[in-house]
């Protein structure tokens, strides 16, 4: 089997054997454009605050590139593979001409042409008008998503589409998932699959939001459904077969099973064999997905949203999540840190990371006197507000870098930790925290996680989990497992309680938590972060 994760700023394909997920082969093809969040290519046009896109010809080239690179350092050859699924972050979105074909093709110079990455935050008063009204009128799908929905997702861009560029608008005949796109491309059949568009499209209980609801937010919006495609196709599902063009492209045989698209956290659940009630993964990269698979339905104030099937058909899959975490301590890294410490980490022989997080965990809990919030990048969970930004409490003339970077990795922490609360305050219990994902490699984050939410963590067993997660799904689109909790008992694989919480250091958390929480409730209502960035947006334009 074959899975690709599209991720942010690279996609990579890994070659896995169908009996027992063994990954034999990967390659990694980075995105020669990585995130436009500045100009268009070109540099003819400017973009706005907050805003990012990607550029679907990137997308295309992993294909052509990773899938190859991936067989040959397998050593397998194109016709051993039976099948292939891909995976993407999301809500990554963009739209298209009828058959297919990306706008920003024909319009390179309109930035509403082009696709919308998930962390594209600028359609965030759409997104307040959508909370707005649904809550006026007491819509009965918003409490499905925490009582809000994201900027992130298909309904707040689409709608800034068409408030901002009515054209491209109405020249988009799909609006539609690069997760679905990119089945699309590869067997020249459209599919919507039942995760984005129940997590990211507002799909509940059969339907989308009313054509009357969506008319009350404009005029102009009333059939925007009608972008969004047919009938969902279920995960694990067969969406169809490797057409010639895509066989050649990629180099495996004409007919190949395609699998229906999925999320690249919601598909990693498979990869660590946990597909069953209360386990909950938490992908930690750029960003952090909470996902967990639950036998029963609860409102979650906060959550990102509950969709049946949306992770393994039969149960209710639950998702929440933080919108920055490795991209924090990559933004302190690259804008805070000294050239003197940068100096003495190149002496020690480390990484600056490496550096940063061997002089942070020499420390006691507490002993650099500070808090942060880390919502750098918005928050996502409990408060679904990407408006709100970062904040640091306790800063001194002595304080040092590994300081304030030992306060970052412990605010994603404390935010994950409000994360797990709230889900078990509502009912829906988490009986285990599986970590996945790139930040997996740092044992002292690790174990921080494990002191501050008091519980054993257990680790996925892949270093490419939602690609494993894809090529599990594959084996099921292929006929060789019966179904996605079937593959992934066989293909799957995690340590259970890799981590342990020590009793001293937790209860030294419990203190700092509470703090956190105490600055958290503060500024939850965003008036002091909401001014300032109001500020800084006037002043940039």
């Amino acid at each position: 089997m074959i899975g690709v994760d599209f991720g942010t700023l690279s996609g990579r394909a890994v070659v896995v054997r169908v009996s027992d997920g063994t990954e034999l082969g990967s390659a990694i093809h980075e995105y020669p454009h990585r995130v436009i969040d500045d100009t268009l290519p070109g540099g003819r046009v400017r973009l706005g605050p907050d805003w990012a896109l990607q550029s679907p010809d990137d997308w295309w080239e992993v294909l052509g590139t990773a899938v190859p690179a991936a067989l040959d350092a397998a050593g397998v050859t194109a016709d051993q593979v039976i099948g292939i699924a891909t995976d993407f972050t999301a809500c990554t979105v963009l739209p298209a001409t009828a058959d297919g074909t990306p706008l920003c093709e024909l319009l390179p110079d309109r930035p509403h042409a082009w696709p919308k990455l998930w962390k594209h935050h600028a359609a965030q008063p759409q997104a307040d008008r959508i909370n707005a009204l649904a809550a006026e009128r007491g819509e009965s799908w918003l409490p499905r998503y925490g009582g809000k929905i994201s900027s992130e997702w298909q309904f707040a861009k689409g709608l800034q589409v068409l408030q901002e560029d009515p054209e491209v608008y109405d020249r988009a005949d799909r609006w539609i998932e690069a997760a679905d796109w990119i089945v699309w491309r590869l067997t020249g059949a459209e599919t919507r699959n039942v995760c984005t568009a129940g997590y990211k499209g507002i799909h509940q209980d059969g339907g989308y939001p009313t054509a009357e609801f969506l008319a009350a937010l404009d005029p102009g919006f009333a059939g925007f459904t009608a972008k969004l495609g047919g009938e969902l196709s279920p995960l694990g599902g067969l969406a169809g077969r490797l057409t010639a063009a895509a066989a050649k492209h990629t180099t495996l045989p004409e007919g190949t099973a395609v699998a229906v698209g999925n999320v690249d956290a919601h598909v990693t659940a498979a990869a660590a064999d946990a597909v069953r009630p209360g386990q909950m993964v938490a992908i930690m990269g750029t960003s952090t997905c909470h996902v967990m698979p639950s036998d029963q339905l609860a409102e979650v104030p906060g959550m990102c949203g509950v969709v049946r099937d949306g992770i393994v058909p039969g149960l209710w899959g639950y998702e929440a999540g933080q919108s920055g975490v490795g991209d924090i301590f990559a933004w302190f890294t690259e804008n805070s840190v000294p050239a003197s410490c940068t100096a003495r980490a190149a002496e020690a022989g480390m990484g600056l990371h490496e550096y940063l997080t061997s002089l942070a965990a020499a420390q006691p809990v507490g002993a650099h006197g500070l808090v942060a919030l880390d919502w750098h990048n918005g928050n996502r969970s409990v408060l679904v507000d990407h408006n709100l930004s970062g904040v640091i409490a306790g800063l001194t003339l002595a304080t040092r870098p590994e300081d304030v970077y030992r306060a970052l990795i412990e605010a994603t922490a404390f935010g994950a930790r409000v994360i797990v609360e709230t889900f078990e305050a509502s009912g829906v219990p988490v009986e285990e925290f599986v970590v996945a994902g790139g930040l997996v490699k740092n044992a002292f984050l690790m174990q921080v996680y494990a002191d501050v939410l008091r519980r054993p963590l257990s680790v996925i067993g892949s270093d490419q989990g939602p690609a494993l997660g894809s090529a599990i799904h594959a084996a099921v689109a292929a006929g060789a497992y019966p179904d996605i909790t079937a593959a992934a008992a066989a293909m799957g694989k995690r340590t259970a309680a890799a981590y342990l919480p020590d009793d001293a250091r937790a209860d030294a958390y419990d203190r700092l938590y509470a703090e956190y929480r105490r600055l958290h409730d503060h500024f939850a209502d965003g008036e002091i972060l909401h001014r300032l960035r109001a500020i800084r947006n006037e002043a940039g334009s």
